[in-house]
Formats: structure tokens, sequence, C-alpha cells
């Protein structure tokens, strides 16, 4: 059984999906692609999708209070991630840019050391299916501009803002 509840957050209500072993889905109820993610997650792990809760759920929602408030920079739930070798690699990766930063798709092309990738890695940024948790927002253009967020680019702005408040690097609109 995958569960599936929504969330209130400061910048809109999130769909969250958890399996008895960990979260699978972290997504914002805004996105047109939703109800296709829980389809896909239905056929992915075999599972009835219902509406309800559990432990994961509960400590997902709990953590993601913390964060909105400024007091958790780093996430400690279980993930249940579906993807390619090469996407489950970037989306490690994606966990390892510190709170407050922000790094380009090259850059992270060259923390694993295939800088030739970075159009492959902005795809597996794309195609991470737990917002905020696995930080797809950190990741910028080259050229320091904003791009690429399913949840708006007004959302990874806002999120790229309040990382930075909290870990007290300034908050000047540059993104490097």
């Amino acid at each position: 059984m995958i569960r599936t509840t929504n969330i209130e957050t400061p910048l809109g209500e999130m769909a969250a999906a958890a399996t008895k072993e960990g979260i699978c889905l972290l997504e914002f109820t805004s996105r047109p692609a939703l109800e296709s993610e829980f389809n896909k997650l239905a056929l992915t792990f075999n599972k009835t999708v219902k509406p309800g809760t559990n432990r994961h759920l509960r400590a997902l929602k709990k953590q993601l209070r913390e964060y909105f408030r400024g007091k958790r920079k780093e996430f400690t739930l279980n993930l249940i991630t579906s993807g390619t070798d090469f996407q489950t690699e970037v989306w490690e990766n994606l966990k390892k840019i510190p709170y407050g930063e922000t790094i380009s798709y090259l850059e992270l092309a060259r923390m694993m050391n295939n800088p030739a990738a970075f159009r492959a890695v902005a795809g597996a940024n794309g195609s991470n299916r737990i917002a905020i948790v696995i930080p797809c927002h950190r990741v910028i253009g080259s050229d320091g501009d904003l791009v690429g967020y399913a949840g708006g680019l007004e959302k990874k702005r806002w999120l790229i803002d309040h990382e930075r408040k909290y870990s007290g690097k300034p908050v000047d609109g540059t993104l490097f």
C-alpha cells in the first residue's frame, strides 16, 4: 500500500506519498503531472495508492514544519526512490549540496566526475519525485539564472532565499 496525504506549506499545498519502507513522493499539488506520478508509483511499486498516513508521512510533516521555520537544514527520512542508476547517483549528489548554497548543472556533473553529462544531470534532476528533501532547487544554470523547477521558478527562488536567510548567507538576489 502507498499512503498519500497533503501537506500545507508556505509555498502552497504539497502531496506526499510513502510506502511502509519510506517516502516515495513529495510534489506541489499545482504540478500538472501529479496524477500521472501517482500512477507511476503504483506501477513501480506494484501497490495500491490510497489516502492515509504512516510513520514516514508523520515524520515528513514534522521535518517540513521545522525546515520552513528555519530550524532544520538536513532531513533524516527514509527515502524510497526509483530510477536508473544514473538518476539515483544524481539524487544522491543533490543531497550533498550544502543548505543555503547553489551550484550549476555543470558543477553537479563535475561532482560526479562526468562533466560532459550536464544535460543528462539536468534531466535526472527534473525526474526527482521528492522535492525539497532531495534539494533539486539548489541547482541553477551555469550563467546563474534560475532554470528548470517543476514547482515553478518563483518557488525555487523562495526556497533558495529561505535557505540563505537561515544559513547566514546574504539574500541579495545573486545565486552564486
